[in-house]
C-alpha cells in the first residue's frame, strides 16, 4: 500500500481553507449583519453541493438528445444530485483526505488459483475511493490492490508503471490474470496501460464505471495535462482508438448513466465492442457504488 498521497494532502488543505474562510466570514459580519453572516457561512460550507448543482444543470443542457440514451428527468436529476452530495462528503471530505489508508490491500498467501482485482480510481481521487469495494472483496476472500495514480495532474500515460506493478504482483500471487475495475479516468489509465505495457491475455476482464472513453464536455475547462486529454474527441483519445482498432482487447464492461454530472454527454462513457450497461438516475461517483455494478463485477470474478 502507498505510504503517501498527494491528493489526500491537497484535499485536506482545501478543506482547511474552506473552513477558515467560512469562520472568517462569520466572525467579520456577525456583529454587523447577522443574517448576512450566517447566510455566507452556510453557503461557503455548502460550496461543493452548489458546484454539483451547476454541473447537473450543464448536463441537462448538453446531454439533451444524446444518441439513444434517454434524457434524465427533473426528478432523476434531483435524486442524483442528492445522492452525489452524500457521496461527495463521504469520499472527498472523509475517506480520501483522512482515511485513505484505513483499508489495506488484501494479498493472502493462499491466493493461488483465485482471480485478483486491481482498483483504479479517477481524476482527483485516491485509493480511499474504493474502501467499500475493498471491504466487500475482502469478505469474499478476493485478493486485490488499490493504487494511487499520481501525480494528481500528470499525463494519464504516466500511470502505466503503477498499473503494471499492480498487475504483475497479483498475477505472481494468484497465477491468473486479474480483473481491472476502473472509475472515471481510471478506465483511460487502463487503456493507456494496455497500449504501452499490456496484452489482452494479461487480463481476465476490464470493468469501467463512468469512464470518459470519448472524452467529456467539461474537459474543455481544464488546463491540466490529464484534463486536456479527457476533452471530447481529443487527439490523445483518437490515438488510443487507433491503437485499439489494430490490437485485441480483453473482455470489457462499461457502466454509464444518464445523470453523470462529470462525464457527459452520457454516450461518451460507452466503448465500441464492449458490454455497455446503462443504469438510469445515478451520478458520477454514486454509480461506482450502485448495487448492480458491484454485484455484476463480483459475478465476473466467479466465471
Amino acid at each position: 500500500m502507498p505510504v503517501r498521497s498527494q491528493l489526500a494532502r491537497l484535499l485536506r488543505r482545501m478543506g482547511y481553507v474552506q473552513a477558515v474562510a467560512a469562520l472568517a466570514w462569520l466572525a467579520f459580519w456577525a456583529s454587523r449583519a447577522p443574517a448576512l453572516a450566517w447566510t455566507g457561512f452556510v453557503l461557503l460550507l455548502l460550496l461543493a453541493p452548489i458546484v454539483l448543482a451547476i454541473e447537473f444543470a450543464l448536463l441537462a443542457l448538453v446531454a439533451r438528445g444524446d444518441r439513444d440514451v434517454p434524457d434524465a428527468s427533473p426528478a432523476q436529476l434531483l435524486r442524483a444530485w442528492l445522492g452525489e452530495t452524500r457521496q461527495l462528503f463521504q469520499v472527498f471530505y472523509w475517506r480520501q483526505p483522512l482515511r485513505w489508508r484505513e483499508v489495506d490491500d488484501y494479498l493472502p498467501p493462499e491466493s493461488e488459483g483465485r482471480t485478483g482485482v486491481v482498483l483504479l480510481h479517477g481524476f482527483m481521487c485516491n485509493r480511499g475511493f474504493w474502501a467499500p469495494w475493498m471491504r466487500r472483496l475482502r469478505e469474499r476472500g478476493v485478493p486485490h490492490i488499490a493504487v494511487n495514480l499520481e501525480p494528481v495532474f500528470g499525463e494519464i500515460d504516466a500511470n502505466g508503471d503503477c498499473v503494471e506493478e499492480a498487475v504483475r504482483r497479483l498475477t505472481a500471487l494468484t497465477g491468473k490474470p486479474p480483473v481491472l475495475v476502473c472509475h472515471s479516468m481510471g478506465g483511460l489509465a487502463a487503456r493507456s496501460w494496455l497500449r504501452t505495457h499490456g496484452a489482452a491475455n494479461r487480463l481476465q476482464h476490464v470493468v469501467t464505471i463512468a469512464s470518459p472513453h470519448h472524452g467529456t464536455w467539461l474537459g474543455r475547462f481544464s488546463r491540466r495535462p490529464n484534463g486536456r486529454q479527457m476533452r471530447l474527441d481529443s487527439g490523445w483519445l483518437r490515438g488510443l482508438q487507433q491503437h485499439e482498432s489494430a490490437h485485441p482487447r480483453p473482455p470489457w464492461t462499461c457502466w454509464y448513466t444518464n445523470c453523470d454530472n462529470i462525464v457527459f454527454p452520457p454516450s461518451t462513457a460507452r466503448l465500441e465492442g464492449a458490454d455497455n450497461r446503462f443504469v438510469p438516475g445515478r451520478a458520477h461517483v454514486d454509480l461506482a457504488f450502485a448495487p448492480e455494478v458491484m454485484d455484476h463485477t463480483l459475478s465476473v470474478l466467479s466465471r
